[in-house]
């Protein structure tokens, strides 16, 4: 990765905060409370694929129609978020898995 890609990959991402910021107040902190979830477990390929961007083009769709965001996503956000990557590799399993690799502390 050079610099020209790091410096595309922040204009894409800046441009990608711009589009969450022209949301309405109330999709705004519920796209917040969404993609901290996934920092925190979300799929491996989250930065570099199309999960976040759809989220935000769904909520554009969504505020266009006039609907609230709990319509769109219901009240349970985490389990929203649960079934988008339910078919994707997350950092939790990825975790687990290396766990389950190591010897434990005593060499067995």
């Amino acid at each position: 990765m050079g610099i020209r890609d790091i410096i595309d990959g922040k204009k894409q991402w800046r441009a990608h905060q711009a589009r969450v910021k022209a949301l309405p107040r109330d999709y705004q902190i519920v796209y917040h409370e969404i993609q901290k979830y996934f920092f925190k477990v979300g799929p491996v390929d989250l930065v570099d694929g199309p999960l976040l961007p759809g989220i935000v083009d769904f909520f554009v769709e969504g505020a266009a129609a006039g609907k609230g965001v709990l319509e769109l996503v219901g009240t349970d956000v985490a389990a929203f978020c649960d079934d988008l990557v339910k078919d994707t590799r997350t950092y939790a399993e990825v975790y687990q898995e290396s766990r389950a690799q190591k010897p434990d502390a005593t060499g067995k």
